[in-house]
């Protein structure tokens, strides 16, 4: 099949060629938001990244997306030069020189800077940190439930590259898309080092089981915020959730299976590895999770 969807599929929107994006304190004009081809993040990766929805003029979930990004850049020994108020000041500076107001993602990026030489020792960055924040208009447009499909590629061990830090280094993961879609899926599902169902290479995974929602343990994926909280609305609404170990057979039997991420909220899934999960639609369970995330969502803005 050659009608490839993607997880963070949206509308087009003209009024993205003329967003001003956040560049080291200055908002600019998209044109001239530019970094150096020294800079750590385009020549080496180095660097951390949050992705965050505006809904109805509130950032959801805002205090957990600026907690993430923190703890990363300390665990990589990268000083942002700046204090999570400040952040978020830029974040909301950004949006208001936008006028956006709901339907945005944006996508705030840090990088250790610009190297005085092209080499990979960090202290060879002496002019950092790059701090951008790019915000589109973007609403989600996925005209179908997301095909996927088991690829090689894992999510390894803590010490080589630990799967919680939200890097500039995603190539293990674009590996994966790309063996997904060669084998005519749109994303891929990635084992952990045990060889157990644990995540996509953009999106972290569930299933459904005779009324019982399944994931991953956590040990091997992102540690999603979306993810929480859906693990969250699931427990105080009664619904059965477990963190555990499972495997492609235990995947293939499930009644429904959906992504979750900031960008898609809960996406269905129909297939893995053309096997046909439950009806191929979004199922009930999946739509009362996501009925139970709005209202959570919609929550969080009015104590706000």
């Amino acid at each position: 099949m050659s009608d490839h969807v993607t997880t963070h599929q949206a509308e087009e929107d003209a009024r993205n060629e003329e967003i001003l994006i956040f560049l080291n304190g200055r908002i600019v004009p998209k044109a001239e938001a530019v970094v150096s081809v020294y800079d750590s993040g385009f020549m080496l990766g180095d660097g951390v990244w949050e992705g965050l929805r505006l809904y109805d003029g509130h950032w959801a979930f805002l205090d957990e997306h600026m907690d993430r990004l923190f703890e990363a850049a300390k665990a990589i020994d990268l000083d942002i030069g700046m204090t999570p108020a400040c952040m978020v000041q830029a974040l909301e500076e950004t949006r208001v020189a936008n006028d956006m107001t709901t339907d945005a993602h944006a996508r705030l990026m840090v990088t250790r800077g610009v190297k005085s030489r092209p080499f990979q020792h960090p202290g060879l960055s002496q002019k950092g940190p790059t701090v951008t924040i790019i915000m589109e208009h973007s609403r989600p447009s996925i005209p179908r439930p997301i095909r996927l499909a088991t690829v090689p590629h894992i999510r390894g061990l803590p010490m080589t590259q630990d799967p919680k830090l939200n890097s500039h280094s995603k190539l293990n993961c674009i590996l994966a898309c790309i063996a997904a879609e060669k084998a005519g899926a749109d994303e891929g599902l990635m084992l952990d080092v045990n060889g157990f169902v644990n995540t996509t290479n953009a999106c972290n995974f569930f299933i459904v089981r005779k009324g019982e929602v399944w994931t991953s343990t956590g040990d091997y994926c992102m540690n999603g915020i979306t993810r929480q909280k859906v693990i969250d609305v699931c427990r105080a609404d009664g619904i059965p959730v477990f963190e555990r170990n499972y495997s492609l057979v235990d995947t293939y039997g499930a009644d429904e299976a959906f992504l979750t991420g900031t960008f898609g909220a809960q996406t269905p899934v129909s297939e893995i590895d053309g096997r046909p999960i439950g009806s191929g639609e979004m199922g009930p369970m999946t739509e009362r999770i996501r009925a139970l995330y709005k209202a959570l969502v919609e929550d969080s803005a009015a104590r706000a």
